[in-house]
């Protein structure tokens, strides 16, 4: 099916971009701490540009975590139902994540852009429109929209082919 395919290529993609900007953020901080105790002159970039980069890192270990399904969950009640049952609390689950995701995350992240974009707000040491900043917000809730719905579309075929189900 594509929608596997194109799942296994965003989660590719989710994976080595989360890394990258892991990679960056440690960099950051141990540059950070050389030129603060060893140079005796800290980079005043490096402070602003750590914190971004943890922002962006963990929305997009949000989205990466909606789409394996590890996303935090109590699932005593899941444990103790059969499987059709199960597809359908999967189903509402996901629908839920997708319309929070659309309307807290998504619709609150280009609100977000746009009012820093039309104010010029900057970052303070780097000078960066933050409106760039927040461009991290809908896109990670347009994945976990995504995610959602292939969880969705996962669900009702579990429900339509119950011998399927496990």
């Amino acid at each position: 099916m594509i929608f596997n395919r194109i799942k296994l290529l965003v989660d590719r993609i989710i994976a080595a971009f989360s890394v990258v900007v892991m990679v960056s953020l440690v960099f950051c901080v141990v540059w950070q701490v050389f030129s603060r105790y060893v140079l005796n002159t800290p980079s005043t970039m490096t402070d602003e540009l750590a914190r971004f980069l943890m922002i962006w890192v963990g929305l997009l270990g949000a989205a990466y975590t909606v789409g394996a399904q590890r996303h935090l969950a109590i699932d005593l009640l899941a444990m103790s139902i059969n499987a059709h049952k199960k597809a359908l609390l999967s189903i509402v689950i996901n629908v839920l994540i997708f319309a929070f995701s659309g309307l807290v995350i998504v619709t609150g992240g280009i609100k977000l852009i746009e009012k820093t974009l039309a104010t010029a707000q900057v970052s303070a040491a780097m000078q960066i429109p933050m409106g760039y900043i927040y461009f991290i917000l809908p896109l990670s809730g347009a994945i976990m929209m995504f995610y959602a719905l292939y969880y969705v579309v996962q669900g009702a075929g579990r429900l339509k082919h119950p011998q399927e189900v496990a």
